[in-house]
């Protein structure tokens, strides 16, 4: 199907002129009988859709828009779908409202930057309970129930969250605890603990 779509814009002479983005909004699941082990799906990722680990919310993203994105470059730069819309309107030569929590990614796709600057990314799924993370840097938060202890990872050792290292650090949970404490807007329909 994309290189459906990918055919057509070059048919019609818009290729170039066109950003693709490709990617998923979560892991792989195990819905419709798929059984995300039979293709090892996330790698050395833990969990798939509905966790908060990585294997549940980290997924690669393609860009192809000849001339103005690298072909062939590997980014680690992290980012989620709320950048989206403000790096689409970035890269249209719009304006972005204010007050959104997304930011716009254009300088890291273009490669004129490596990476957004610091910021601390939230997640919370109701689905099942009241789940939250949160990643800043290379460290990760989990919280899967309000009465459970935070579990701290650090990424850029154990991208697989293997190790939880809150024990070790608790400085960090404190930081993650402070910043779950004030994340999120209060809201009837997605009520938080």
């Amino acid at each position: 199907g994309v290189g459906q779509v990918l055919e057509a814009l070059r048919a019609r002479g818009l290729d170039r002129d066109t950003v693709v983005l490709f990617t998923s909004d979560n892991g792989p699941h195990r819905e419709g009988g798929a059984d995300p082990e039979f293709f090892d799906s996330n790698g050395p990722l833990r969990g798939i859709k509905r966790d908060l680990y990585e294997g549940g919310i980290r997924v690669p993203m393609l860009v192809r828009w000849p001339g103005r994105v690298p072909a062939a470059r590997v980014s680690d730069a992290v980012w989620a779908h709320w950048d989206v819309f403000p790096t689409l309107s970035t890269l249209a030569g719009g304006r972005t409202p204010d007050g959104l929590d997304g930011r716009s990614m254009a300088d890291v796709l273009t490669g004129t930057a490596s990476a957004p600057g610091e910021r601390t990314l939230y997640w919370e799924f109701h689905e099942g309970g009241y789940k939250r993370a949160a990643r800043r840097g290379q460290w990760k938060a989990v919280w899967n129930a309000p009465d459970q202890p935070i579990e701290l990872y650090d990424l850029a050792s154990d991208i697989g969250e293997a190790r939880n290292v809150a024990a070790a650090h608790p400085d960090i949970v404190t930081q993650f605890q402070t910043f779950f404490a004030s994340a999120r807007t209060p809201n009837a329909r997605w009520p938080g603990k």
